[in-house]
């Protein structure tokens, strides 16, 4: 006789629990959605901020690299922290308006894990270079003697690469460790990109060690570099203030306060949007500071960092003058009805020498040969 074996209900439950993680295979990404009213328009302003960082943050690279007059480490770090800024809107804004336009926000495991590793590497570095960036202010205010013997080129450049290399395991781990743990029921992530928190709602199981995790990546590469740049700030401030001259504290401060004003939209709004207690802080509230956090405030960097240094705007104001000279100079190319010697000359005279001394000099030669 052949034992009989009953199934009760947990283990049906159980059963279909383990099928849904093992067959969700892709995240729905809900974006906006909830205001579908105002798809066009949000897709409309997000695009345009979107250009806005492109066309900003590469014109800092550029003059940073071509001017000799920028050649100096606030400016390499200045432009480094360009690149991470259009690298950061690049991996989340392109997918944030394929989905508003296309009403589809599926996206892959792989993809969404993918994201995720990126914006954290991308902000972390983000976080270091701004300290850099303290740094550099500090040795340039307290120890100006010495600012080119501390600040050469080889620690820069070192500087820099620690910056952008050191964030890269820590956040490919930690990405690792979230995407391992079992995912069920809803796939459905109320988000325009994948975000911790929103992704962290819908695994299974115990996730106390993962925002452990959070927390300690947070300390390392928000907390404490945060520390370091209060400290740079605080001896500054002490500097300045035994300055005799008020005009020269007023100088040396408005060197620094681009930088200081960046930092306090920095920290003002990410401590807002990730470190504000999950009770309080409801799910759409959540998206629109992160919005506010990755589109708005990259959209102000730029301009507050060419508004504020005159250097960037002179430089900026070179490169216009340069290019406007480079299209005169191609508009005024050689046609091919320049076949005389005569209008040969006159060509090459006022190409070298100006129009007005080129009349001159063809009128003299008019009257003598008259």
């Amino acid at each position: 006789m052949k034992p009989e074996y009953t199934i009760s209900t947990e283990d049906m439950q159980m059963g279909t629990e383990i099928s849904n993680t093992t067959t969700l295979v892709e995240f729905v990404l809900l974006a906006f959605s909830d205001i579908p009213n105002l798809q066009w328009i949000l897709f409309g302003t997000v695009l345009l901020m979107y250009l806005t960082i492109l066309i900003c943050n590469s014109l800092i690279i550029l003059i940073a690299k071509v001017d000799l007059a920028l050649q100096m480490p606030m400016y390499f770090f200045l432009s480094n922290f360009s690149l991470v800024e259009i690298c950061y809107i690049t991996v989340t804004i392109p997918r944030m308006l394929m989905e508003l336009c296309t009403q589809k926000g599926n996206i892959s495991l792989v993809a969404c894990a993918t994201q995720m590793c990126f914006v954290l590497m991308l902000r972390g570095t983000e976080y270091l270079l701004l300290t850099a960036m303290a740094y550099d202010c500090y040795v340039a205010i307290c120890h100006p003697l010495h600012y080119g013997l501390i600040m050469n080129p080889k620690f820069c450049m070192q500087l820099v690469a620690a910056c952008w290399i050191s964030t890269v395991p820590v956040m490919i781990g930690h990405t690792c460790q979230i995407f391992s743990l079992p995912f069920c029921g809803s796939n459905r992530i109320n988000h325009f990109f994948c975000d911790i928190p929103s992704v962290l709602k819908l695994a299974c199981g115990d996730t106390f060690s993962n925002e452990i995790a959070i927390y300690v990546v947070a300390v390392v590469f928000a907390t404490f570099p945060f520390l370091l740049i209060i400290i740079s700030y605080g001896r500054i401030v002490c500097s300045i203030l035994r300055m005799p001259l008020v005009c020269g504290r007023a100088k040396v401060f408005s060197t620094c306060s681009s930088h200081l004003t960046v930092l306090v939209l920095f920290y003002r709004t990410g401590s807002i949007t990730y470190l504000q207690p999950k009770p309080r802080q409801a799910e759409d509230t959540g998206k629109l500071l992160s919005l506010f956090y990755t589109v708005l405030i990259p959209t102000l960097n730029p301009i507050i960092y060419s508004l504020r240094n005159k250097d960037i705007m002179l430089a900026l104001r070179k490169l216009l003058s340069y290019q406007h000279r480079i299209c005169e100079n191609q508009c005024l190319l050689v046609p091919h009805s320049l076949n005389t010697k005569a209008t040969l000359v006159r060509y090459f005279c006022e190409r070298d020498i100006g129009q007005h001394k080129c009349d001159a000099i063809f009128t003299d030669s008019f009257c003598d040969d008259a």
